[in-house]
């Protein structure tokens, strides 16, 4: 104990002497002028190196004791009196160690698994969204705030607006049709599944009718969370149909008109009201020539049935137009003399060689001479010219005629269906085929121009 306490104030001694020198070394080396011998200032500092020696000396004895407290005699660090805290210690460790990486490796499963969700879901929605911005018809989804939070291209360029997704908006403020706004709200409330609407909407400033189909959006709790509008276009669709009905009572009534004349003069003779040779054969060519208007309506409609239906036999071959004509004059001649009417044909040109089907060609120039001659007035005239352009390889074949003409009005509708002019209408009958099979058979079937 006392020489604990002496080596204890040795030290503070040979550390009292290290500072006092280490400070009159620094003094002297600042250079001020104080009285002291230079060796004074060395003398401390190694009494201060003495006392850093002593007090390592100090700790390492005391660490030396430690570990002889804790070894066994022979050396090694299991001391009996320790040993059973030391395992428990280390059990303790070793347990929590192996739970902490049970844990660790579960939470790098979840990442692992919620990585693999996440990719799958944002590809699932990628998938969406290129379905949707990829189909032609206009789609528009709305959210339980009546936000627009979706909408493909054709919906913004058939509503005339342009969608950010990242800035959502009400679909009041982009979509500028009151009647599809309204029903959004109605199927909203209503919560109807599904429901079709017909709408029009003005593109291009003109109408487009559209099939519209409003679904309501639901989650797992049957809490609505969206509509869904998509709009088809229908416009060619009703055009068609228009057609196809107009199409229908055209036919009928032309139909209806020279069978009503067969049926009656046929009753007529079953009556026996023809007395007479003369009679007779007045009815007999009444009902001939109905017959023959029927034949002709029903020829009519079926050539451009086949027409537009791609099944009409083609015989294409090198043929003179020329001859073509001339055989349509003859064949309508007679007709033609009947009124008076004179039809001057073109002079022979050698080179109007054209590859086209032959009988086609022939009903071409017949139902341009018959129009002519039946609204040209009786002494008229009907002239047919052919022309050779070599250079541009066309051959153009032209029909006029010194009639009452056609209404600016009526000439974008002259080769439409049934069409007939409603001003030339008492001048001759007809079933408004005859200009509409000419335009199929020279556009359609040889690519020309009528």
């Amino acid at each position: 104990m006392n020489s604990t306490r002496s080596g204890s104030i040795l030290f503070w001694v040979f550390v009292g002497f290290g500072l006092a020198g280490v400070i009159l070394g620094s003094v002297t080396v600042i250079g001020e002028p104080v009285p002291v011998p230079a060796w004074t200032a060395w003398w401390f500092a190694a009494a201060a190196i003495g006392g850093l020696s002593f007090l390592y000396l100090r700790l390492s004895r005391s660490l030396r004791n430690l570990a002889g407290f804790l070894k066994d005699s022979d050396g090694s660090w299991n001391r009996p009196e320790y040993s059973a805290e030391i395992g428990a210690i280390q059990e303790a460790i070793r347990k929590r160690n192996h739970e902490g990486t049970q844990k660790l490796e579960r939470l790098n499963q979840q990442n692992q698994d919620l990585t693999l969700q996440i990719q799958l879901l944002r590809k699932q929605k990628q998938n969406a969204q290129a379905i949707i911005f990829g189909i032609r018809d206009a789609v528009l989804v709305v959210d339980s705030a009546h936000c627009l939070i979706i909408a493909n291209q054709a919906a913004e360029t058939l509503f005339g607006f342009h969608f950010d997704p990242s800035r959502l908006r009400p679909a009041s403020e982009l979509i500028r049709h009151s009647e599809l706004l309204n029903l959004m709200d109605k199927s909203r409330q209503n919560r109807i599944p599904h429901v079709r609407h017909e709408l029009t909407v003005d593109r291009n400033h003109e109408p487009a009718v559209f099939d519209c189909i409003l679904s309501c959006v639901t989650d797992d709790q049957d809490q609505l969370t969206g509509i869904v509008a998509v709009l088809h276009d229908i416009t060619r669709e009703k055009e068609i149909s228009r057609m196809k009905n107009d199409f229908v009572s055209h036919v009928s009534h032309e139909l209806k008109t020279p069978l009503a004349s067969i049926n009656a003069y046929a009753e007529m003779l079953v009556d026996g009201e023809a007395k007479d040779p003369q009679t007779l054969q007045q009815f007999c060519s009444v009902i001939q020539t109905q017959a023959q208007r029927l034949n002709r309506l029903i020829e009519d409609i079926l050539n451009i049935s086949r027409i537009e239906s791609g099944l009409v036999k083609i015989n294409k071959q090198t043929i003179s137009l020329s001859m073509v004509i001339h055989d349509a004059v003859e064949m309508i001649r007679s007709f033609a003399q009947e009124k008076n009417i004179s039809v001057q044909t073109p002079p022979s040109i050698i080179f109007d060689q054209v590859y086209a089907d032959k009988d086609m060609m022939t009903q071409v120039v017949i139902n341009l001479l018959s129009n002519a001659v039946k609204y040209t007035p009786k002494q008229g005239r009907v002239t047919v010219d052919c022309e050779v352009n070599e250079s541009d390889q066309v051959v153009r074949v032209q029909v006029t005629d010194t009639g009452m003409g056609i209404p600016p009005e009526d000439i974008p509708r002259l080769f439409e269906k049934f069409y007939r002019v409603e001003a030339n209408k008492k001048m001759a009958k007809g079933t408004g085929l005859g200009l509409n099979l000419v335009k199929q058979m020279v556009e359609k079937v040889h690519q020309g121009k009528v």
